[in-house]
This record gives structure tokens, sequence and C-alpha cells, in this order.
């Protein structure tokens, strides 16, 4: 019996076969717990200014009283929460993790610790910088070799490992007018790291990532998996990292570093697939069960 109505909002460019095997773990498991989801594509709800309604929609499509946002498509989702919608993740939290820069900028807000990094300065597309001096006082103050990520990226992609001067020199020149940013390596946890699946303030799931051949240990670059039993200070560090963006869903990817853990990055859209089948544990129910508990309109 259906109890609830929700909508799966996805990018309406990016319908790849990745997205179509989500939206099917998602809305079949919330099937199970009687909720009626819906996709939709972020083109099928336009966002309007100066009209007298702020949301252009398609005719027939039945009110949610609650939104799984999976996308990125912050305009829309600002305009969704001010009609009263509640989202998952909210606005602000996609918005943070979608740009590395905000998202460290938060981990630094809340004290997460993280590894050392510098925001590359703005240039403007198309324009540049034909003076990048600048690379001396970052390899100065990080030392090689280092990592070089793109602000906007997923899957591992756009981050790029730099082990000379030359070569942090070329990448830097490259990425004029790409906002980006440089950070310290850490060694010790080359080619491999752990990702925590946190769900509503909770650890719901954990998997080690492995690769023999490259310092990306993500799954889509060529990681492999296996169930991992984090440390109480590890799922205390994922926890502190959700709560700093904000995120109800969160893939927070943990370094194997000796110490206190460090945090690398956080996925607020975090494809769910790969650790279901690493660890059995279905999230989908989970976060399924998290949007009716918390969801509603506001």
């Amino acid at each position: 019996m259906t109890s609830h109505v929700s909508w799966l909002v996805y990018n309406g460019g990016l319908y790849t076969e990745k997205f179509k095997d989500y939206q099917q773990l998602m809305t079949k498991a919330a099937a199970r717990h009687g909720v009626e989801m819906h996709p939709v594509a972020n083109d099928q709800l336009l966002a309007a200014v100066g009209m007298d309604s702020p949301l252009v929609l398609p005719d027939h499509l039945p009110a949610p009283d609650f939104i799984h946002f999976a996308d990125k498509d912050i305009p829309l989702a600002d305009t969704l929460e001010e009609n009263g919608f509640r989202l998952f993740n909210k606005a602000e939290a996609v918005a943070v993790c979608d740009d590395k820069r905000l998202m460290h900028r938060a981990f630094a807000a809340s004290g997460v610790r993280q590894p050392a990094t510098i925001l590359a300065p703005m240039a403007y597309p198309n324009v540049g910088r034909k003076d990048i001096s600048y690379i001396d006082r970052v390899e100065k103050a990080l030392g090689l070799p280092m990592v070089v990520k793109e602000a906007f990226g997923s899957f591992g992609e756009q981050v790029y490992w730099v082990e000379t001067k030359e070569a942090l020199y070329d990448t830097a020149a490259r990425l004029q007018g790409v906002p980006h940013l440089y950070q310290e390596a850490v060694m010790e946890s080359f080619g491999r790291d752990v990702r925590l699946n946190v769900i509503g303030g909770k650890v719901a799931a954990s998997m080690k990532r492995t690769s023999e051949h490259d310092f990306r240990a993500n799954v889509t670059a060529g990681g492999r998996t296996v169930p991992y039993e984090p440390t109480r200070e590890q799922k205390e560090a994922a926890l502190h990292a959700a709560r700093a963006v904000g995120a109800d869903f969160a893939g927070v990817d943990l370094f194997l570093n000796e110490g206190s853990p460090i945090v690398c990055e956080i996925n607020s859209n975090p494809h769910v697939r790969s650790i279901i089948e690493c660890t059995g544990v279905h999230v989908e129910d989970t976060m399924i069960r998290h949007m009716i508990s918390e969801g509603g309109r506001v």
C-alpha cells in the first residue's frame, strides 16, 4: 500500500547506465516501503522568476511528500526548498560537496582533519594567466609529490598525481581558467582508502578500496573492494565530515593513514551499487526509511 509520494530528481542530460541502475535500486526500495517514487529529470522541473508560479511543472505529476535530489542543479534545488519541499540532500549540502573548494573550506570551519590544501587563484575561462610563478610557493608549502584536483569532478576523474616541478607547472598551466586546488599527498594511503556510507547521522556500511596500478582507489577507476569494519575514530571522522557539509546522505572517503583519520573528500550523491555488492548491506532501504522519517513539506 502506498503511503508516501516522492520524486527522484536526476539530470536529464546525464541519464547514463550508471544512473539508470541507481534509479532502479531506489524506486524498488521505495516500493518495498510503500513509497511511490517518480523519477523526474531536472529539465521537467523548470525554476522560474518574475512569474505567478516559481515552478513550471509537467501536467499530472503528483506532488511529493519529499524529494530525493540526485542532481547538482542548485538553482532548481533552491527553488524547490523555497517552496516548502524537503530535499535529500539539501541544496546547500549538494552545492558544498559539488565544489571541492567549498567542501574543504567547510571541513576547515568545522575542524575536520584533512590534507593541507591550497586553492588555485581564480583565472577567467579563455583568458587564463600568463604568469603562474605562484606555483613556486605552492611547491614550497606542500612539497612533491602532490595531488592536483579540479574543483568539479566525480568518480576519481579530474584528479592528477604530480611528482616533478615541471609536471606541476604543466598541470597548472593547463588548468588556468578551470577552478582547481593543490593538495599534499598522503603517501601511506597511496592506492587505498575506505568509503563509509553515512545515512541520517549513522554509518550504514563501509568498504576498503585498493588499486594496484593507480593512486586513486575509486571503483570506477578500477579499484577493488572488500568489506571493512571501521574503527570508532574513523566512524567519528566520517560523521564529523557529513555534519560539516550538512548531508543526510554521504559517501565519505578516508585515507588509510597512521594516527587520527584524515578525510579525503565527501560525495553527496554516492552511487551505492558497489557498496551493496561488496558488503551485502542494502543501504538504499536505509535511505528510504530515513526520508520517510525526516520528510514532509516544510
